[in-house]
């Protein structure tokens, strides 16, 4: 079995397949009206980002004001799961309502009022020694499983969604009465999430997963490098429950076993992909982590982690530019490989792992990385017209080899758009998480240096 099955795409692939991605699926005409043209690229961006980040917002859960693990437009639901939300989706939706309140596509009293709605959701929610699970029954709170052992606390989405809420911490901690309640109830969640819990009895790594009723039976421990990374930052960042630089070091980094000399088209990963070291992972690796982890000027024992992110993106654009595969569409105006759906399923699409499917978030959530490339992809998506495009934009993924797509949504992809758009062109979220003073002593416990970039 590859190594990179232990990430949690694998087991997102065992669970999410499904019958509703058949190849050659009649697709519903449900484009909305849009514009033909734009004045320039900045209201070009504006648009997108604002589409994007509409999953978030009508798109949410109304219970909890939260993700929705996908949205079908055709209403196909094969597993009947339309209610359940996504912690991990959440956390990149929570970054987007802080881009839609700073770019004002939304008012900020009504995106506080919904931020406040799903921290105090949250806060009732099941969680496992402040964990909260990768899936939640929307209206109920309650765990829903991600697998038949899954059905615990999942450290790694739970960091994704904490990376997010400390964003939003940093954003309103000196705002009004109401803003201030609201930081102080994100921080409540945050002491109590128990990272020294998930070393499993001592050890100097860090667990993904924990059951009440299977104990630590999933055994995936996290080691790099794949999208996990933050878990570790937090972890030793953590206030109230932090865990030794040795977990680090021994665990994530394989007491130096994490670094690589792949050079895929002449650009060196430097870490070593798990699972996929020759030419790279899906892209998402390099999203994830750093919706709020500035990669600018980080360096640490093992990496210079601007070099990881972007040789990773430029790597992919290379790859579909060469396309050695031959696809149809293929080009420096169509490329980027990640984690999505597929022609016949899901499947976590990479250089190791190319099915001819496009999805539009590998290149757009880039953007920070590649920004003339991501743009050019930008562009050609929209100039491919209503067969991708819908209510909260790009279709999950289209294969341009077989003029297939369907109009789904999953939250992992759509959300992380707005984002990594907006640390392009601002850098919000980078400079909100690297503003908290623990990440800062965080990282300076594990070896990390960062110079503040503006």
């Amino acid at each position: 079995m590859m190594e990179w099955t232990r990430t949690g795409i694998f087991i997102t692939l065992l669970v999410v397949i499904c019958a509703c991605t058949q190849k050659n699926k009649t697709v519903i005409d449900a484009e909305p009206d849009r514009p033909v043209a734009f004045a320039n690229d900045n209201e070009l961006l504006d648009y997108i980002q604002k589409t994007h980040f509409n999953y978030m917002w009508e798109g949410a859960e109304k219970t909890s004001g939260l993700a929705c693990e996908r949205i079908h437009l055709d209403n196909i639901y094969p597993q009947q799961d339309q209610d359940v939300i996504t912690i991990g989706g959440s956390g990149f939706g929570v970054a987007g309502l802080l881009v839609a309140i700073e770019r004002n596509f939304i008012d900020r009293e009504e995106g506080i009022a919904r931020l406040t709605k799903i921290v105090d959701y949250l806060a009732k929610a099941d969680r496992f020694h402040g964990v909260w699970p990768h899936w939640l029954n929307g209206p109920t709170g309650k765990v829903k499983p991600f697998g038949t052992k899954d059905d615990g606390g999942d450290l790694v989405e739970s960091s994704f969604l904490m990376q997010s809420l400390l964003c939003v911490r940093q954003y309103v901690k000196d705002g009004n009465e109401k803003e201030k309640a609201l930081a102080s109830k994100i921080d409540e969640l945050w002491h109590g999430m128990e990272f020294d819990w998930y070393r499993n009895g001592g050890q100097n790594v860090l667990y993904w997963h924990w059951s009440p009723n299977y104990g630590w039976e999933m055994n995936f421990p996290l080691e790099g490098y794949n999208e996990c990374l933050i878990t570790y930052i937090l972890a030793a960042s953590s206030p109230t429950h932090s865990v030794p630089a040795e977990c680090y070091h021994e665990g994530w980094a394989r007491s130096g076993g994490i670094k690589s000399a792949s050079k895929p088209y002449g650009y060196p990963l430097e870490l070593k992909h798990n699972g996929a070291e020759e030419k790279g992972g899906p892209l998402f690796w390099a999203h994830y982590s750093y919706i709020g982890l500035d990669p600018r000027n980080l360096t640490d024992q093992y990496a210079n982690y601007w070099n990881v992110v972007r040789n990773h993106a430029m790597s992919d654009y290379q790859y579909c530019v060469t396309n050695p595969k031959g696809y149809k569409g293929y080009g420096p105006d169509c490329w980027g490989l990640t984690a999505s759906y597929s022609i016949n399923g899901y499947s976590a699409h990479m250089p190791d792992n190319d099915l001819g499917v496009i999805t539009p978030t590998a290149a757009l959530s880039s953007f920070p990385y590649t920004p003339e490339e991501s743009m050019a992809a930008l562009k050609g998506f929209y100039k491919q017209g209503s067969w991708i495009w819908g209510k909260y934009g790009f279709y999950d993924a289209f294969s341009p080899n077989e003029k297939w797509t369907v109009p789904h949504y999953l939250a992992i992809d759509q959300c992380t758009i707005a984002p990594m758009i907006e640390n392009y062109r601002t850098g919000l979220l980078w400079r909100l998480f690297m503003s908290c003073p623990e990440i800062q002593q965080g990282l300076k416990k594990l070896g990390f240096t960062s110079t503040a970039t503006d």
